[in-house]
């Protein structure tokens, strides 16, 4: 079974959140196609395949901040096509009663341990694809970030280099400001210096 939504929704749903990409648990009930009331009971009965690092729940600031940043729902949102085939979700009211789950790359990995369905596995398989993409991505850009820092280095010490060389040119196409040369070379005996 062919997932048939485009990589842009996963990937509009993964935030930095204490220095790790993380989806939330109710965007990832939504691409599973479960409730996120399922989603976390799931995790909660393999509580011992969820370390800190693989999941943690958000703190108030962190979760306002979300909200506020990136306009994030208590529903599906864009996901209308999923939300439909999810009544409960789509027409909650209210909002949530407590923080949401943070899933990192590693736990959004372990949910396909304890989901199970084809859709669990198309839409993990999704999300891995887009992990590795970002993470090609962003090597990308620390590689082009090294090289233009070594460019910049070189630059400015070369910069330093031109200024000499303009300098001595410039130097060197001043007339000299001495009105009297001195004479070079051997006097012979009947010249008188001067």
């Amino acid at each position: 079974m062919e997932m048939n939504f485009d990589e842009s929704i996963i990937i509009e749903r993964i935030f930095i959140v204490r220095g790790q990409k993380i989806m939330l648990d109710q965007d990832l009930a939504c691409l599973y196609q479960i409730p996120t009331k399922r989603l976390n009971e799931q995790v909660k009965r393999n509580a011992d395949r969820f370390p800190a690092d693989f999941m943690f729940q958000l703190a108030e600031d962190e979760h306002i901040h979300l909200r506020s940043q990136f306009a994030t729902s208590s529903g599906c949102g864009e996901l209308s096509e999923l939300a439909e085939s999810l009544p409960e979700i789509s027409k909650r009211k209210g909002g949530r009663r407590y923080l949401p789950y943070a899933f990192t790359e590693h736990g959004v990995l372990m949910l396909s341990s304890v989901l199970s369905g084809t859709v669990a596995i198309q839409v993990n398989i999704r999300i891995m694809r887009v992990y590795v993409k970002l993470r090609d991505v962003m090597s990308l850009h620390i590689e082009l970030k090294d090289k233009l820092e070594i460019l910049e280095n070189k630059v400015s010490n070369n910069r330093d280099d031109v200024v000499l060389v303009f300098q001595a040119i410039q130097n060197l196409m001043e007339p000299e400001t001495t009105s009297e040369k001195a004479q070079l070379g051997y006097l012979r005996s009947d010249q008188e210096r001067q």
